[in-house]
């Protein structure tokens, strides 16, 4: 069975990004799962099992800059990607206030 985890980080400060929240959302758009991440930036395990098709991860990135007293221009940064077999699927986010960047982790 396919399994998923993210890490976020925020090159702004060089730090986790901690408390972000993360919707785990099948191809027609319907919320599967949500996590937040933990004090190291990252979601380990969700709570689903993961099929093969496409996912989106939607980060929540606007409540996290509010926390930490910023505005940033980017209110939700939504990755979209394909499960086609039963790896390990790793999603990790490096953000700051007005950019971000994505990859296929391991």
């Amino acid at each position: 069975m396919p399994t998923l985890s993210t890490h976020v980080l925020d090159t702004s400060t060089g730090t986790p990004a901690s408390g972000v929240r993360v919707e785990l959302r099948d191809a027609r758009g319907l919320i599967v799962a949500e996590a937040a991440t933990d004090e190291d930036g990252r979601i380990k395990d969700w709570d689903t099992a993961l099929v093969p098709g496409t996912y989106t991860a939607v980060f929540h990135t606007a409540e996290y800059f509010r926390s930490q007293g910023q505005a940033g221009f980017y209110p939700k940064v939504s990755v979209e990607f394909s499960v086609t077999d039963d790896r390990h699927y790793h999603v990790p986010l490096l953000l700051s206030p007005y950019g971000y960047s994505t990859y296929r982790g391991s």
